[in-house]
Order: structure tokens, then sequence, then C-alpha cells
């Protein structure tokens, strides 16, 4: 029987949801769930369909989502000294749901990376460069022209790690990844190079012409936004 993992990069599809998913409510955890069960179910007939297998249909070996734990400490805004207490948050109390939501759905792995305090606050490049025309002063600073200096770190890494170890212990045939930058391209040789088909969905983002060369097909689990299948979310499409 052959089989199919498909991984997710959360942070990638919690930005392009809105875009390519209007039904679901990117704050609500359990409208997000259900647009993953929608993407994945999806990704499965479309592969079916594809590979026109003769007398087997692929099936799902697990669906991976990868995300960071949300900051959960305590700061001080720069400018008003006020405290902010960042597990209070309505995005830490977001993603920490959405988390424990997804670890109930049958076949589905929660990898979590973390998020790292590594500077300072930020001052925001629009802003900077109102201050070094002048024309705006420090005096003018408020606690909106920062940023916070965290940083999301192991995200990607368990990303390739995940492909390599599914891969070299040939527990699928197809991979199909979720994401929208080029971090997965080593892992994906690998992939390859064991026979392992890789496939890529950008979520109808465009990807740079030389990607093509390290993946096995370009395709979307959700209907091109602004299509009239868009509105019908048990369609899917692939990308041209």
């Amino acid at each position: 029987m052959r089989k199919v993992a498909i991984l997710i990069d959360g942070g990638y599809f919690l930005k392009r949801l809105p875009t390519v998913f209007k039904q679901a409510d990117p704050a609500d955890p359990e409208s997000v769930a259900f647009a993953l069960r929608r993407l994945i179910a999806s990704h499965l007939k479309s592969h079916n369909r594809i590979e026109k297998l003769p007398h087997e249909r692929a099936l799902l070996y697990r669906s991976f989502f990868y995300d960071a734990k949300p900051y959960l400490g305590k700061e001080h805004r720069p400018v008003s000294g006020t405290a902010i207490d960042y597990a209070r948050t309505a995005e830490a109390t977001f993603r920490l749901a959405l988390h424990e939501k997804l670890r109930r759905m049958s076949h589905m792995a929660v990898r979590l990376g973390e998020v790292r305090r590594e500077r300072g606050w930020i001052l925001r490049e629009a802003v900077q460069k109102k201050l070094l025309k002048g024309q705006i002063t420090v005096a003018d600073l408020t606690d909106d022209d920062f940023t916070p200096g965290l940083r999301q770190k192991a995200v990607d890494m368990r990303i390739g790690t995940d492909i390599a170890s599914l891969t070299l212990k040939r527990q699928v045939d197809t991979i199909i990844l979720v994401a929208g930058d080029s971090d997965f391209v080593p892992a994906s040789k690998l992939a390859r190079r064991e026979g392992v088909k890789v496939v890529l969905d950008p979520l109808w983002r465009n990807v740079a012409p030389e990607l093509f060369e390290h993946i096995d097909g370009l395709r979307s689990g959700f209907p091109k936004p602004g299509t009239a299948a868009a509105n019908q979310p048990e369609n899917h499409e692939d990308v041209e």
C-alpha cells in the first residue's frame, strides 16, 4: 500500500489562510483545524486522481504541523514602561489552543520549535526612516513604533529531520510539503535521490523558478483564490 505524508509549515499556513480559504476564521482554533482537514483530504483526493494507481489507493501515513510554542515571558514596553504578559495575549492563547486541538486530530503530529527573546525592542523600519529624515524626534516615539526582538527557532530543522526520517525509513512514497520558502531544498534532494516523490503546495504563491528542479510537482490543496471554486471548500485545483 502506497502512503503519503503531508508536512505543513504552520506559520506559513496561518498567514496564507485568509487568502486561500476565506471560509475559515484564522483566529479560531476549531475553524483552522477544519481548514487543515479540508486541505489534507483535498491533497489525498488529488494525489490518487493524478497518480491513477491501478490496484490501490495511496493512504495518509500522517500529517505533520510545524509551529513554535508561543513566547510566554513578561516584559515592559519600551516607551511607557507598562508591563506586558505574553502568556495572556490573544496570540499565545490562540496558538496554545490550536496546538492542543491538532494533537487530538487523527493521524496528526504536532512538531513545535520555540520562540526566544534574542534582542530588546526593535524600532520599526518605517519609523527609523522618519527619524533619520528628521520628520519625527525621539520624543515622538510610542510603544507601537517598536516590535519585540523575538525569533522562532528549530521549526525548519524539524521539517528537514522528518523528511529525512520518512525517507530513510521507507515510511512513505510521497511527501507533500505545504510551505513557501526554499529551506526545504536540502531535505528534498535527499528524498528524491532515495526515490520518494516531493510535491510542493505553496498555497498559490509564486515560487522561485530554480525550485522546480528540486520537486516532483506543484499542486494546491485549495482552489485558486478569486475563482468560483474557491467558494466550495470540498473542491481542489492543481497549480498550473
